[in-house]
């Protein structure tokens, strides 16, 4: 596109579900919520900004069929090694098994009407979805990456964002994993060479930007 083209700003919201953030669910079962509960009121000013600016918002969420058919023996295995085995029952039903309650994205920052939500059995969001043909289809250029985990769903959906000529926004405020350190490490690696997979971000400098031009910007 061209340096003068103007493109719309995106926001992918990356599975805030009850499975990762609510008591009783899969992230719950494997470590606690210590590490997520603390970003969901960013996340909600920042969904709720960009709401008011006019930014094309989608929503992702990991899951799987109820008969695991989509599901790998690896990664069930893995998932069973971390104490929360994809399938088992939960307190919010079988989890990560779409459909269930446990499966949906939280109250909080539940999807408006024409916000598209992206079901995936994958940790990228676009491997095997349409969503880089929703994003195209909406004009997006720049997209601001919010969500979790930071180590698995979000950095493997950042980088496949980056490799299809996304300029990446990671707001790091409005992103978090299990261990402090890895989501420090997830930060660096962001700006390396130049800025790699991206720039970082916070909610209050994209509201600034959002707010001084609420659904476009120019990138070149």
């Amino acid at each position: 596109m061209s340096r003068h083209a103007s493109q719309r700003f995106g926001l992918l919201m990356i599975d805030f579900q009850r499975d990762f953030c609510a008591p009783g669910g899969y992230a719950d079962r494997c470590g606690g919520l210590e590490w997520v509960t603390p970003i969901l009121p960013a996340a909600q000013r920042l969904l709720a900004a960009a709401r008011a600016a006019g930014v094309f918002v989608a929503h992702t969420r990991e899951g799987y069929a109820p008969d695991l058919s989509d599901l790998d023996p690896v990664r069930r295995a893995r998932s069973r090694a971390a104490g929360g085995e994809y399938g088992s029952p939960g307190a919010m039903g079988r989890l990560l098994i779409r459909g269930e309650y446990g499966h949906e994205i939280i109250d909080e920052l539940a999807p408006a009407p024409g916000e598209p939500v992206i079901d995936k059995n994958t940790y990228g969001a676009f491997v095997r979805s349409d969503l880089e043909s929703i994003l195209r289809h909406a004009g997006v250029g720049p997209l601001a990456i919010a969500g979790v985990t930071a180590d698995v769903c979000v950095h493997t959906t950042l980088r496949e964002a980056t490799d299809r000529g996304f300029a990446c926004h990671y707001v790091r405020d409005a992103i978090s994993t299990f261990d402090p350190d890895i989501r420090r490490a997830c930060e660096r690696m962001v700006v390396q060479e130049g800025g790699i997979w991206g720039n970082l971000t916070t909610v209050k400098k994209l509201k600034k930007i959002w707010g001084v031009s609420p659904q476009t910007m120019y990138y070149g």
